[in-house]
């Protein structure tokens, strides 16, 4: 059995009993404190988990990076590279997770989609989810055994740049949804960026809302049931998601998956790029 979007702590915890091939990745992090998520990792992992670091192995700060704003996504080669660095080969099952909600490890899911891998998952719920469900944790540092060649494939998923986003601003063609907070959304606060305020025309979906009381994604049905109503009427395939650099948009895009809605765009330069050019519309309120 492959997973393509969600996964249990329990269906993990047979998956990794029957020997398949599986890649566990831990992608906690923190904004504020950088080096937190690792020390979380080495604190307490899943068993054969690696560490996939947003500012190194998920972006590309060195200025070759295929998108703009504070996390920009490196090249596919680039990623690739690392990829197999971390022992992923094409066969394998990708399972990802984090300890916050699914901000972080959605961004390493939807990376895979952008590398053509199909079965990759997200742990439902987390770290916490996986404990709850009885999994053991280690810790320290894991090595994979041997690094692997990943082969890069048709793209599963929509990359969407900055020119398409202004080219098609204010048109059906186009709907927009931002995951960050309300404060941030409206431009009441900004603790990251130059510039406060969001895209004019832009929706508002905090990612967060994503999630039940127990730290896992809402149903299919009650994920539909409010998707349809903040689109009131908008063609889903028209969605593009962004945030404030592309990472946190993409529980929303899971999200609209597991409500049958189709995968949706992502532009992962957001706010962070957006605001960077003066001479872009912005709004705040």
């Amino acid at each position: 059995m492959t997973y393509d979007l969600l996964i249990s702590g329990e269906q993990l915890q047979a998956l990794l009993a029957s020997r398949a091939a599986v890649r566990v990745f831990d992608c906690t992090f923190d904004l504020a404190d950088p080096g937190a998520g690792h020390r979380s990792y080495l604190d307490a992992h899943i068993p054969g988990a690696v560490y996939a670091d947003l500012d190194t192995a998920l972006s590309d700060k060195q200025g070759t990076g295929v998108s703009g704003g504070r996390h920009p996504l490196p090249d596919r080669e680039k990623f690739a590279h690392w990829l197999g660095s971390a022992g992923m080969a094409n066969g394998m099952q990708a399972v990802v997770y984090d300890r916050n909600g699914a901000n972080y490890c959605g961004r390493l899911w939807w990376m895979l989609k952008w590398a053509g891998h199909g079965n990759v998952a997200v742990l439902d719920g987390g770290l916490q989810a996986w404990q709850a469900a009885g999994g053991a944790v280690n810790q320290g540092l894991e090595i994979p055994n041997s690094a692997s060649k990943f082969a890069l494939a048709q793209s599963l998923c929509a990359l969407v740049a900055t020119d398409t986003v202004a080219k098609n601003l204010g048109r059906p063609v186009q709907t927009l949804i931002d995951a960050r907070g309300v404060p941030r959304f409206r431009g009441e606060v900004e603790p990251l960026d130059p510039v406060a305020g969001h895209i004019p025309g832009a929706l508002n979906r905090p990612f967060a809302q994503n999630m039940g009381l127990d730290g896992k994604f809402k149903s299919a049905a009650d994920l539909k049931a409010e998707f349809t109503a903040l689109l009131a009427g908008r063609d889903p395939a028209t969605v593009v998601h962004h945030c404030g650099s592309g990472v946190s948009a993409v529980p929303n895009i899971l999200a609209m998956q597991i409500a049958g809605l189709g995968m949706t765009g992502l532009y992962a330069g957001s706010w962070s790029d957006w605001c960077s050019d003066a001479s872009r519309p912005m709004a705040q309120g």
